[in-house]
């Protein structure tokens, strides 16, 4: 069934998703003080590109204050307008019957996007 869903989610918009935040993580990779929200672009669309059977977990020896700087900083430099963009999608999908495990997805990534560093995609 994840299989599925994932193959579903890549047509109807996840590929480009991914090349979306791929693209943003080559961008924030250039510069040497973005290589550490460069990497967490690239997490973000791994699991952008296959939701499906996948969770976000916070990792072991995640907490620290560098972690919360780096989230704080994400945040206000566009973790909130992308959380919102994927509440949007979950809220929109949901709506439909046949669109609530996608829905699902959306929030999982929402989670992911509004504060990745300490966080873990398995």
């Amino acid at each position: 069934m994840n299989f599925i869903g994932n193959v579903l989610w890549l047509i109807f918009g996840g590929f480009f998703s991914a090349l979306g935040y791929l693209f943003g993580g080559l961008l924030l990779c250039f510069t040497v003080i973005g290589i550490p929200w460069g990497i967490q672009c690239f997490k973000i669309a791994g699991l952008v590109l296959m939701p499906f059977g996948r969770r976000v977990v916070s990792s072991p020896g995640g907490v620290g204050c560098l972690n919360l700087f780096c989230n704080i900083i994400w945040l206000f430099t566009g973790g909130l307008w992308t959380a919102a963009v994927h509440l949007g999608f979950a809220i929109l999908l949901a709506i439909t019957i046949i669109g609530i495990p996608f829905a699902k997805q959306h929030i999982k990534l929402m989670e992911l996007s509004l504060m990745p560093f300490g966080k873990e995609v398995i």
